[in-house]
Formats: structure tokens, sequence, C-alpha cells
């Protein structure tokens, strides 16, 4: 049976077809994040450090480290994310005991990643490019890490999911060549986004399931992708996510966080419960409004789609007596009542008669 192991220093994430889905927290990217990407050229890592305890708390198996920011001062990414992926491999890696996924195109930001993880990292990734299977798969085999294999190559990324099938197919052989095991390869077959193409959610099931049968590999994905462009997005993925696990997925690369409540909305519903003549109790906190409501929370959760995901590894028996899907729906602590039992009493031992 297929498996691929990534490893931190004290904790190891297992892939396999029959283990629990991994998730691997997308949120440490400036890719799009303009404050991120400011942030980070000045040298300020907060909300790293925010997004990697969070993503954890969510559920996040692996989490992916991105440095790819273009900086104002220097747009030669060669020179700037090597040392920027070092600062936040090292940094992440004191927060949180998770394994660890190198993500860049720069091959020195990659090499750079892998000799300050500790562990055993994903690696992030390689094609089906000439030149990128020559930079990435020698650092595979050096290292002794996984890697994330992109179904593109250099006649880009095609539309029809056969020659997707194909390009994967010739990077676990041109994997091989190197000495590396097919465990070893986790292959993206890249998802599109369903409102421009109506039959990507098929083609995705259809792949998966050959690279599964015919590769033995395992797959992941960038969930988001296939609600591109639509409304109600999490309830798209939502739906996909457990589709794709049944058809053989075994991975993907996704935002486990549900985002909390604003301000902004938590004042509009204030004002809207306001006119309504609603009375409240008097002190009511936020979280308590927020919840009491059907907001969500003030403070960073799991996300919708965590909880399609708990529930697919539960009916596939990847949740055995369904103890992490028990848990997960276990009502937070309140503030200053963590560590307490049944009825808010400290301790778990009985009360002695008397």
């Amino acid at each position: 049976m297929t498996r691929t192991v990534i490893e931190s220093k004290t904790k190891t994430a297992v892939m396999g077809f029959d283990e629990p889905f991994c998730v691997i927290g997308e949120r440490i990217n400036p890719t799009g994040r303009k404050k991120l990407a400011a942030e980070l050229e000045a040298g300020d890592f907060s909300t790293v450090e925010k997004d990697a305890v969070a993503q954890v708390l969510a559920g996040a198996t692996v989490l992916d480290i991105n440095a790819g920011v273009v900086y104002n001062s220097n747009p030669n990414p060669n020179e700037t994310e090597p040392p920027l992926m070092r600062k936040i491999v090292e940094l992440v890696q004191g927060l949180v005991d998770v394994p660890l996924c190198i993500d860049s195109s720069v091959p020195g930001a990659l090499e750079a990643g892998l000799e300050i993880c500790e562990g055993r990292p994903l690696l992030n990734s390689v094609t089906g490019e000439e030149e990128r299977l020559e930079q990435i798969l020698p650092l595979v085999k050096k290292y002794n890490v996984p890697v994330v294999a992109i179904s593109n190559d250099d006649t880009g990324i095609s539309e029809d999911p056969n020659v997707r099938f194909e390009v994967a197919k010739k990077i676990v052989q041109r994997a091989a060549d190197f000495g590396i095991p097919a465990h070893d390869i986790v292959v993206d077959p890249l998802v599109m986004p369903i409102g421009a193409m109506g039959t990507a959610g098929l083609q995705v099931f259809a792949l998966v399931r050959r690279l599964r049968e015919e590769l033995g590999v395992n797959t992941t994905c960038g969930a988001s992708n296939i609600s591109f462009g639509l409304p109600n997005r999490h309830g798209i993925n939502n739906a996909f996510l457990p589709m794709a696990m049944g058809a053989g997925m075994t991975s993907a690369i996704m935002n486990p966080v549900g985002l909390p409540v604003t301000q902004k909305a938590l004042a509009a519903k204030k004002e809207e419960v306001a006119a309504a003549g609603i009375i409240l109790p008097e002190g009511m906190d936020d979280e308590t409004f927020v919840t009491m409501f059907g907001l969500g929370s003030m403070q960073p959760r799991a996300g919708k789609e965590m909880e399609a995901i708990r529930a697919a590894n539960f009916l596939t028996n990847n949740d055995p007596h369904g103890g992490e899907w028990i848990k997960f729906n276990k009502a937070p602590a309140k503030a200053g009542e963590e560590g307490r039992g049944r009825g808010g009493r400290s301790g778990g031992g009985r009360r002695r008669r008397g």
C-alpha cells in the first residue's frame, strides 16, 4: 500500500489510501496578499506566526511555507527568496510541531528550506518541464524527501486529462531514474475552475482514480481552484473535497481556517438586532452574540471545509469509532474554562463520598 511519509522533528504525517485525509495549510504564502508581502519585506513575521498557529489549531496536518515575495528593494527572487525561506522555516518549526512543505519556484529557496528544516518535509514542486526535472529531482534524491509533481510540462497546462496523466507518468518514470520511489511522488493533477469548465470535477475524479490504480501514487490539489470565480465558494469546496476523497485523493493544499467575524459585520448585526426590538441579556460578550445569531466566531476556527473532511474521514473508516469527529464537534471552551470537566469543575477526579 502506498504511503508517503512527511516528518517534523517530533511528528509524522502519512498520506495513504487508507489514511486520514492530509490537510496542507496554505496560508503562509504572500502570493496575492499584499499586506503579508509588505510585512515580510520589512522583517515583520507576526502574521506568519498567527497563521501558523491558527492553521494547526484548525486541523492542518502539514504547513506549506512559501517565501515568494517580490521585494520593492530587490526584484530578483534568486537573491531574496533563499534567506527569507530559511527565516520562515526556522520560525515556524519553532512555533508548531507539524511537518512542513517547502514551496517555491526558485531552486535555491527550496534547498535553503531543506537545509534548515528538521525532519522530512514535502517539497513543492516539480513539473514535467525538462529544466525543472533536472533542477528538482536531484534535490529530492539528495535530501530523501517526497515531492509534489504538478501535471504540466513544456507545452503548458492541457485541458485534456489524458495528457495530464501522461505528464504525471513521465515524472514518476523520471524520478525512478534517480532512484526516487513512486510512494514519494504526490501528484497534483491540476484542478480547473468548474465555472469555466463544466467537466472539471469529473475530470479530476477520473484522473485521481487512474493515478491511484495505474501509478500507485498519492495525490493532492489546490482545493479552492474548483470554485474560483463562483458565489458561495465554501459550498462548492465542501462538496468537492469528499467526492475527491471518494475517488482516491489523499491530500489537499487549502486554508483550514474559517475567518473570524469582522467588527463591521458584528456592528451591522447588532444594529439589526436592536432595530428588531430584541432585548439581549446585559453584558453579553461578542463571542456569545455571534454564536447565538449564527455569524460564526470572533476567533479563527476550523472552516466548513474541515467539517466536510472530518465527516468524510469518518464515513470512509479513516476515523475509527468517530473519535476525531466527536472531538471536532465539541464546543470550544470559554475563556478561563480551559481544562475544566463536566459541569465546569476543574480536574477529572470523582468526588469522594463522606
